[in-house]
Parts: C-alpha cells; sequence; structure tokens
C-alpha cells in the first residue's frame, strides 16, 4: 500500500491496522454519530432508507465471503434470507423467544441450510454451480407455501412481532423510552418505527463488518482466497477444498440468515415473495459493483445500487409525463433499466468496482504532486 513520506510501520499490528491517523478515527466516529443520530433529523423514508441499505449489506457482505474471496458465484442469497427470517418469525411470535436470541438462531439455521445446497460445490464449479446454488432460490419458497401451511401460512406468509428489549424496573420507573409491562413487570422498550430499528441495523451491521473483514485476513480468508485464485494449486498446498467451500457457503448463508431476520422484523411481515430471485440478482451485481473481494465493495455497491433505485422513482413521474403511453410499464421498466445499464457500464470501464478505484484515489492523493 503507498503511504506518505514518512509513514513507517513499526509493528506487526500497526501493519494490519485499518486506521493509522488520528483524524481517521475522528473521521469514523462521527460518522457513526451522524448515523445513529440519523432519527433526529431526518425524515422517516430516510430512515427507512437506511435500514434497507443496512440490511442489504449485511446479505452482499456474506455473498462477498462465498463469491468474491471464494469463488464461488451463488443465486441463492436472497433464499436464505427467507429461512433466516421465517425462523426468527416463528422463535419470536410462536415459541416466545425474544429477538435478540432468536436473530443468532436465524442465522445459525439458515447456515446448516445453506450447507445442504453447498455440497455440490466440490463437483460442480462455474456455471453449473450457479444452477445449484439457484435451485434454491426455487425449492425454499416452494417449500415455504406448500409445507407446514398451518404454521407457515402458505402463500400470504406471517406477520412478524415486533423486536423488545427488557429492562428491569429501577426505583418504581421506566427510563429510555420504555413502558412498563405488568405481564412481565419489566420495563419494555419496543423497535416499532424505523427510527427505533435503525439501531439494530447499525449495531448488528458493525459486527459484521469487523466480523467480514477480519475473516480476509484470517488463516481462513487466506485459505478461501487460495481456492478463488487457482483452486488445484490450493488442494496441493494441502488445502481442503470440500471443508473450505462449505465453510464459505455456511459464512454466507449465516449472514443471509442474519440479514433476512432484520429485514423480516423490519417490514413487520414476510412470505415467499418478500426476497426473490430478482434480489439475488441484485445482491450479485451489487457486489460487482463495489468490488468483489474487497471489505469497502459491498458498502459502496449496495449503496449505489440502492440509491439508483430511488432515482428511478423520482424518475419516474417524469418519465410518464414525457411519454404518457408509458405509464403502464414505466414503473416497473425503469428500475432494471438503470440497473442494468450501471451493471454494464461498471463491467467495461470499472471491472474492479468502487473499491479498486477508491484505492486509485487515495493513492493518488498521497503521492501529489507528483504524477507517478
Amino acid at each position: 500500500m503507498l503511504r506518505p513520506a514518512g509513514d513507517f510501520d513499526r509493528s506487526y499490528q500497526q501493519d494490519m491496522s485499518v486506521l493509522r491517523q488520528r483524524w481517521q478515527y475522528g473521521l469514523l466516529f462521527a460518522g457513526l454519530f451522524a448515523l445513529f443520530a440519523l432519527p433526529y433529523y431526518a425524515s422517516a423514508t430516510t430512515v427507512s432508507l437506511v435500514n434497507r441499505i443496512g440490511i442489504f449489506i449485511i446479505a452482499v457482505q456474506g455473498l462477498n465471503i462465498l463469491t468474491g474471496y471464494t469463488g464461488q458465484i451463488s443465486l441463492g442469497q436472497a433464499a436464505f434470507m427467507t429461512v433466516g427470517g421465517y425462523i426468527s418469525t416463528l422463535l419470536v411470535g410462536q415459541a416466545g423467544w425474544n429477538f435478540f436470541f432468536a436473530l443468532p438462531a436465524a442465522a445459525l439455521g439458515a447456515g446448516l441450510v445453506g450447507l445442504l445446497f453447498g455440497l455440490p460445490s466440490l463437483r460442480v464449479k462455474g456455471f453449473y454451480l450457479v444452477m445449484a446454488t439457484l435451485s434454491a432460490q426455487f425449492i425454499i419458497p416452494w417449500f415455504t407455501r406448500n409445507v407446514y401451511q398451518g404454521t407457515l401460512n402458505g402463500a400470504q406468509g406471517l406477520n412478524v412481532p415486533v423486536p423488545t428489549f427488557n429492562l428491569p424496573v429501577i426505583a418504581g420507573q421506566c427510563f429510555l423510552g420504555t413502558t412498563f409491562s405488568p405481564e412481565l413487570e419489566q420495563c419494555v422498550y419496543r423497535f416499532a418505527t424505523p427510527g427505533q430499528f435503525i439501531y439494530i441495523t447499525l449495531v448488528v451491521l458493525i459486527f459484521t463488518t469487523i466480523i467480514a473483514h477480519n475473516i480476509s485476513r484470517s488463516r481462513l480468508g487466506r485459505a478461501l482466497i487460495a481456492i478463488r485464485d487457482n483452486d488445484l494449486a490450493a488442494e496441493l498446498l494441502g488445502i481442503n477444498l470440500f471443508s473450505y467451500k462449505l465453510r464459505a457457503f455456511f459464512l454466507a448463508s449465516v449472514y443471509a440468515g442474519i440479514a433476512g431476520a432484520l429485514l423480516a422484523h423490519n417490514l413487520r411481515h414476510i412470505n415467499s415473495a418478500t426476497v426473490t430471485l430478482v434480489d439475488s440478482i441484485l445482491f450479485l451485481g451489487m457486489l460487482v459493483v463495489g468490488g468483489l473481494g474487497t471489505s469497502l465493495g459491498p458498502i459502496l455497491g449496495t449503496t449505489l445500487i440502492v440509491m439508483l433505485h430511488e432515482l428511478a422513482t423520482v424518475l419516474t413521474p417524469i418519465v410518464i409525463s414525457l411519454l404518457p403511453q408509458t405509464a403502464t410499464g414505466a414503473t416497473a421498466a425503469l428500475r432494471p433499466l438503470i440497473f442494468g445499464v450501471a451493471l454494464m457500464l461498471f463491467l467495461v470501464f470499472e471491472p474492479r468496482g468502487l473499491a479498486h478505484r477508491w484505492q486509485l484515489i487515495k493513492a493518488a492523493w498521497r503521492l501529489r504532486p507528483f504524477s507517478h
């Protein structure tokens, strides 16, 4: 990595550090403060948008472990989100679990389901692996619609309970916006609005980002990258391909389960159409736009694609006013059109994604005023 003159590493910890300057810590804390304070100065629409971006980033981070680091292309990420959403809904709504205990259980359940669809990864690769993962996108929604209809309510789906957090009563009063629950004899905080739910999304996103970045720098991450670059050479070096590929599928599905549980409780409803094959394709496009195999790629790619979708919503009335004959199909066609054009332009002009371009910009800034 290119660094300014006089910036030397004096220890291994300093060499591996992500934030190297004090101003970087200040900028990070300022950004986090702005995000956590968002409900106090932004509209409900903006808060909902940030919620959705954060949840999708978690799903794309899992896909990045599987596709970006391991080179295993998957079109089933949305299906594993459905698994996580249903598990969390059943545990909270019918088993009476607290959401914060149901969330890791949903992640684990989605990870185990992901292992089943990762089993073909040792025998097939490339296009055939895409087809194997694509099967999850048909099997899992069919299962939720047609099996255990009394429990899963078929195609109509389930209403999802509001996440709550219980606190003890202090001096006979409840604090921090909580209300007293006579049944539990405790103070209960309900994450009922997007402005309240965003705190769960941001906290989980911070943890998943830290874990994903450290995975990429661990022995596991180096093995996954070796498999991506040349699986035959990796096997000759003693890397168990089947074991590490299954670990990648498991981790990707765990992230999908977390994102699915968050999405279900954020929307307050889940069915087989909450996330579909279109979303799996979008997640893969977000990863390509952001940058495969980078920690920053899922964040940049997801944010850009979601903002382009919002741009399509804004442009729809303008297109209808200019072309009234397209009024019936403008809304449905503009989003995929903008996504397709953006993906095509990135594949042609910036195939390594926004994260790579950001690295080049930082290198050019550090080398100023020299051209090389």
